[in-house]
């Protein structure tokens, strides 16, 4: 129906809404993650390692866009032509002042999302391959990108449930009643098309 529905003249991106019952004031009911989608975003991401000596090559080879210390400098002059930050822990020190420009933007670097790791290869690798982060927002909402409106409906398909399925996963054990209120479907430009719950309302 997604697909059906759309009208915009570009490739539109297709997003998941999903409204969760917890409360995100609360630090034991904060949902976030990562997931691979399995036939990526359709978004060509440009990756940042940061990073000194051997991993600097290893995160070359891996295929990020840029790479060394010297965009620390960079970015506190303002640059930000990037979508993802990697960064080995022992830079964290001088990436750390960054937390100013980049928190806010969601492009802090954290071991949570895991890009904040000594094995920039295989987070490169990951990100580029369709790794995305999701965070639960102030009012209980999870949104991410599945795919573009020109993908095939089953590869679509397989990046929703692979969310999902999560989403599930990192249900916070202090969440009560029904963890999964309602999911949405829908395209950049187009209306939301909803989805059972009750698919999603496994324990």
């Amino acid at each position: 129906m997604v697909k059906d529905l759309s009208f915009a003249k570009f490739d539109e991106t297709v997003e998941v809404a999903t409204r969760l019952s917890v409360d995100p004031r609360k630090a034991d009911q904060i949902v976030r993650g990562t997931v691979v989608l399995p036939h990526g975003t359709g978004k060509a991401v440009r990756v940042l390692v940061i990073a000194q000596g051997e991993k600097e090559k290893e995160a070359q080879d891996a295929g990020a866009d840029y790479v060394g210390l010297e965009f620390v400098d960079k970015i506190q002059q303002g640059w930000l032509d990037f979508d993802v930050v990697v960064a080995t822990p022992d830079v964290m020190g001088k990436v750390g002042p960054l937390g100013r420009v980049l928190g806010p933007r969601g492009l802090m670097p954290t071991p949570k999302a895991g890009t904040v790791t000594f094995d920039v290869g295989r987070a490169v690798t990951e990100i580029k391959a369709g790794k995305i982060e999701f965070r639960v927002d102030k009012t209980g909402n999870v949104h991410a990108p599945i795919g573009k409106i020109s993908f095939e409906t089953d590869k679509l398909a397989e990046n929703f449930e692979a969310f999902m399925d999560q989403i599930v996963r990192a249900r916070p054990s202090a969440a009560k009643g029904t963890y999964v209120r309602s999911v949405t479907v829908s395209s950049t430009m187009g209306p939301g098309v909803p989805v059972d719950p009750n698919l999603y309302r496994r324990s």
